[in-house]
């Protein structure tokens, strides 16, 4: 029994250590056409322009499922709006629909029956997301411990803590 608990300590401690030291990575949720969603009165250019488009981002369409739908097509069908043969219809009927940006391309967007040549198309490139900055040099003459050591040590010391106290309870 005692075993086990010890087991089950050790595995907390590590499992905790790994979540600390892992990086946070999340791409971003875009909601296509904002408040006004995937319909005919939006300026998608106008909507796109400004914002910049990751790997592992995210396009979420909002819109009337018994009239539109989301079509990924090829450049001379996006300036077309030619819907016969999409590469992809990310259309599920429920219209909310996602597309993961999990490419670095152009992605051409459509909406099919339509809607298209009222302006309801999308063109935006996907790219990879740009390096983290790098840390200025600290001109301070006290001595001090880099942050980014902070928000690892911190966590470490007070993971090593609870596991010491629950080791602790376990052998007493």
């Amino acid at each position: 029994m005692e075993l086990l608990k010890f087991r089950m300590v050790m595995l907390l401690l590590i499992s905790s250590l790994l979540l600390v030291i892992l990086p946070q990575v999340s791409g971003v949720r875009f909601i296509v056409g904002g408040n006004m969603g995937w319909s005919s009165n939006v300026n998608y250019t106008v909507w796109a322009k400004g914002k910049h488009f990751y790997l592992g981002d995210w396009l979420f369409f909002v819109y009337d499922r018994n009239q539109m739908n989301v079509l990924e097509v090829n450049k001379t069908d996006y300036e077309t709006c030619n819907s016969d043969h999409p590469l992809v219809n990310w259309t599920r009927g429920a219209g909310r629909d996602l597309i993961p940006l999990n490419v670095t391309k152009h992605y051409y967007i459509i909406s099919g029956k339509g809607f298209c040549y009222g302006g309801m198309k999308l063109a935006i490139n996907v790219a990879n997301p740009p390096p983290p900055p790098s840390a200025s040099p600290v001109t301070s003459d006290c001595p001090t411990t880099p942050y980014r050591a902070q928000m690892v040590i911190m966590p470490i010391a007070f993971t090593i803590a609870a596991a010491w106290d629950v080791f602790l309870r376990a052998i007493w």
